[in-house]
């Protein structure tokens, strides 16, 4: 059964530039490390009438927009092989520093998640 690790996190418009150059560069590394697919997703649609919109969950400040993010494994094990695989990667040591990332990874949003629907 498939397994996702799932992230949202506000970014500054102004360090999304600097933001993509950083994931496209985590996404190859994961991919080299195993995972099956790893995607980086910028807010387009976010008002949201009648149910909780991304924005106010993250509560997003002015300036900033939302980024969904998702990296695909084969199984729970399988993720946390190519993670620990990836945390070890001398590629990523400025990438993973909190004081260097172009976003307030404090305000992140993150978890593992079993794949139930495949369609």
């Amino acid at each position: 059964m498939r397994y996702v690790d799932g992230y949202v996190l506000a970014v500054p418009k102004k360090n999304l530039p600097a933001y993509c150059r950083s994931a496209r560069k985590a996404g190859k590394i994961w991919r080299e490390h195993g995972a099956l697919e790893f995607r980086e997703c910028v807010g387009d649609d976010l008002d949201v009438k009648g149910m909780v919109p991304f924005p106010r969950s993250i509560r997003l400040r002015r300036g900033e927009t939302v980024v969904f993010s998702w990296i695909v494994f084969t199984s729970r094990a399988h993720r946390d092989r190519v993670n620990a695989k990836v945390m070890k990667d001398s590629r990523l040591a400025k990438t993973m520093d909190p004081k260097a990332m172009p976003f307030d990874p404090k305000r992140m949003v993150y978890g593992g998640f079993k794949v139930v629907v495949d369609a």
